[in-house]
C-alpha cells in the first residue's frame, strides 16, 4: 500500500505541542493592516489551538 501523503496547506499552518495539541496562528494578520487597530493587530500575533470540534479534521490533514 502506497505512504498517505500529508495536505502541504496543512503542515505549513499547524504544530504539534508537547502535550499532543494543536497549535495554529490567527487569520487576518497579512494585510490591509492600516484600517485595522494596533490593539486588534497586537491581540492577533499570539498564536491559539485548534478548537476541539476541529481536531479530528486537522488530524486527518495532517496524517496523525
Amino acid at each position: 500500500m502506497p505512504k498517505v501523503k500529508t495536505k502541504s496547506g496543512a503542515k505549513k499552518r499547524f504544530k504539534l505541542t508537547g502535550t499532543g495539541k494543536i497549535k495554529r496562528k490567527h487569520a487576518y494578520k497579512s494585510h490591509i493592516l492600516t484600517k485595522k487597530e494596533t490593539k486588534q493587530k497586537r491581540n492577533l500575533t499570539h498564536s491559539g489551538l485548534v478548537d476541539k470540534s476541529d481536531v479530528p479534521n486537522v488530524k486527518k490533514m495532517l496524517n496523525i
